[in-house]
């Protein structure tokens, strides 16, 4: 998983909320872009939780972005 992935993600409009898989198993939501900071080297996030609690999440710890789709969106839609 690179930045650049993630920069992708955390730009994109309309804005997907998605999910950071990590090594030891763990998964961290990302569910709008106001609740993701990078750190200028670009190594480490926080991510802040809708419980007002937040996650430091190493890059070089994350395993893969997993996209999700907008609330109330169906599968089969066009």
């Amino acid at each position: 998983m690179t930045i650049e992935k993630l920069r992708q993600l955390y730009t994109a409009r309309p804005f997907q909320p998605f999910i950071l898989h990590m090594a030891d198993g763990r998964q961290v939501a990302v569910h709008h872009p106001e609740f993701l900071a990078i750190s200028p080297s670009g190594r480490t996030v926080i991510v802040s939780l809708p419980d007002e609690a937040f996650e430091i999440v190493d890059l070089l710890l994350v395993t893969d972005l997993e996209v999700r789709p907008p609330a109330g969106a169906s599968a089969g839609a066009t």
